[in-house]
C-alpha cells in the first residue's frame, strides 16, 4: 500500500493526539504534538499532515524545527563523517523527551553525533556501531583533554621512531610527513589501552590523515570522509601539478584540537565528566547488540545506513592501515532491495525494543533514496510495529530552501532531500 497525506484541521488532530500520546516526562506541562503544533520559533506555523501506510496511519508535523540560523552547535561536534545528521538533530529529541541522568543510545552512531549531543546535555550516552572506526572517533570527546596536555604529550612521543614506511602513501604524503604519521601509528599500536590524551590525539591524526586543505597531512585530495585510492590519487597530483608538500603533524593536530575544545569551558567540562564514566560503547551489530540490559535505555536517536552498498574497503582502507584494523574484517550489512532492508531494520527494532524501558521512545530519522521516489518512512512504520514498538508521530524538519516541499510528495528544486524525516515510536 503506498503511503498517502491528507491535511488535517489543528483542532481535530490536537483532540485525537491529547487522547493518544501521553505528554512527555520531561516537559509535562505539554503534550510532543501539542509543542510542535504551537512551534513558530522560526516564523512559520506548523503543517499538520496524516500520513496513511499498510496498517494504519500516523499523524505527521512539518515545520523548520531546527536549522542552520540557530546558534552553532558545540565545536566539539566538529569531525568528518560521511552522512552524519546536525547535532540539533538529536538536541531536539533529547531536551523533549529525557531528563538528565537518563541514558540517551544510538545504534548506528558514525561520528558520535547522539551520544556527544547526549553527553552535553547531561544524559548518559551509549552508542554502537558495526565500524570500529566510529568507537575511535567518538569516546575520546567524552573526555577531552586540555590543549596543554596535547602539546605537552606530542613533546614526548618520538616522531622519528617509525618501523615502516609504506612507498605507495608518498602520493598522499611529503616523506617527512609520512614519517611522523607512521611514528604515531607506532606509537599507538604498542600501547595496550591509551589514556585520555592519547586517545584524544589518535582521534585526531585519523581525522586529519587526507583532506583538501593545508589543514591535513596530505597534499590535495577529496575531503576527508572517504579516502580516494592510490591509484586515483596519481591522477589528482597529475590533474593538478601538486607534490605532496611538508606538513608539520603536532602543528596541525594542536590546531585541530584547539578547534574542537574551543566551546569546551569549564562548566562543560563538568558536565561531561559526570557521566562519562557511565557511557557504553558496543562494536556490534545494531541486531546483536547483547551486551546492553534490557530495560535500560530511554531514548534512542538514530538514522540507519539506506539502500546503498558502502564500499567498506574503499572508503576506509587509510584509516584502517592507521588503526592497524583488516578493513576485509568488517562486515556491513546495508542491502540494497527495499524489502531486504526492511528485514534488516525489523531486525533492529527488536533489539531497540528490548533494551528500550516501557515508555521509551525511538527517534528513527530517516532519508528519501532514488530521487525522492522511495519514502523509506512508509517502510520503517510497519518495521516498528512488527517489533511491538507503538509508532506516535513523524517530524519533518523541512529547512528553508526547501519551503515548497509537500511532506510526501515532495517538489522543490533538491527533490526533497534537505529535508529530516524522523519516525516517533514509543515501547508500550
Amino acid at each position: 500500500m503506498s503511503a498517502t497525506s491528507q491535511q488535517l484541521t489543528l483542532p481535530t488532530l490536537a483532540l485525537r493526539e491529547k487522547d493518544r500520546l501521553a505528554p512527555s516526562h520531561a516537559q509535562s506541562h505539554r503534550s510532543l504534538p501539542d509543542e510542535l503544533i504551537a512551534f513558530k520559533e522560526f516564523g512559520e506555523a506548523t503543517r499538520i499532515l496524516e500520513t496513511k501506510f499498510a496498517g494504519g496511519s500516523t499523524p505527521t508535523f512539518v515545520n523548520e524545527f531546527w536549522t542552520a540560523r540557530q546558534r552553532q552547535a558545540s565545536s566539539l561536534h566538529e569531525v568528518s563523517y560521511r552522512a552524519c545528521f546536525k547535532p540539533q538533530l538529536p538536541r531536539f529529541f533529547i531536551e523533549r523527551l529525557t531528563h538528565p541522568g537518563e541514558v540517551v543510545y544510538d545504534p548506528f552512531m558514525g561520528r558520535g553525533t547522539t551520544p556527544v549531543e547526549a553527553a552535553l546535555l547531561g544524559r548518559v550516552p551509549w552508542g554502537n556501531d558495526i565500524n570500529p572506526l566510529s568507537l575511535t572517533l567518538t569516546r575520546p570527546r567524552l573526555t577531552p583533554p586540555t590543549l596543554e596536555d596535547i602539546a605537552a604529550r606530542l613533546k614526548e612521543i618520538n616522531l622519528n621512531d617509525h618501523d615502516e614506511l609504506p612507498n605507495d602513501l608518498l602520493v598522499f604524503y611529503h616523506p617527512e610527513t609520512l614519517r611522523e604519521i607512521c611514528a604515531l601509528k607506532k606509537y599507538f599500536l604498542r600501547q595496550r589501552s591509551l589514556d585520555p590524551v592519547s586517545d584524544w590525539i589518535r582521534m585526531i591524526s585519523l581525522n586529519r590523515l587526507t583532506g583538501h586543505s593545508v589543514g591535513f597531512f596530505s597534499v590535495y585530495t577529496l575531503p576527508p570522509n572517504q579516502a580516494v585510492s592510490i591509484k586515483s590519487q596519481i591522477k589528482i597530483n597529475e590533474k593538478r601539478s601538486q607534490i605532496p608538500p611538508r606538513r608539520d603533524v603536532a602543528k596541525i593536530i594542536l590546531k585541530k584540537s584547539k578547534q574542537l575544545l574551543g566551546d569546551v569551558t569549564p562548566s562543560v567540562r563538568a558536565t561531561l565528566a559526570n557521566v562519562a564514566a557511565q557511557a557504553r560503547f558496543t562494536n556490534a551489530a545494531a541486531s546483536a547488540t547483547h551486551e546492553l540490559p534490557d530495560n535500560s535505555v530511554s531514548l534512542v536517536v538514530t538514522s540507519p545506513p539506506f539502500l546503498n552498498v558502502v564500499q567498506y574497503a574503499d572508503d576506509n582502507w587509510l584509516r584502517c592501515w592507521f588503526l592497524g584494523i583488516d578493513p576485509a574484517s568488517v562486515k556491513l550489512t546495508v542491502p540494497r532491495r527495499l524489502d531486504d532492508w526492511a528485514v534488516v531494520m525489523t531486525d533492529v527494532f527488536r533489539e531497540l525494543h528490548r533494551v528500550l524501558k516501557p515508555g521509551g521512545h525511538v527517534a528513527f530519522e530517516v532519508g528519501e533514496v532514488h530521487g525522492g521516489k522511495t519514502k523509506l518512512e512508509e517502510t520503517v512504520l510497519p518495521c516498528g510495529i512488527a517489533a511491538g514498538l507503538k509508532p506516535e508521530l513523524v517530524v519533518i524538519n523541512d529547512q528553508e530552501f526547501t519551503k515548497t516541499a509537500n511532506c510526501w510528495g515532495v517538489d522543490n528544486m533538491n527533490k526533497g532531500t534537505n529535508t529530516n524525516r524522523i519516525v516517533l515510536f514509543r515501547k508500550t
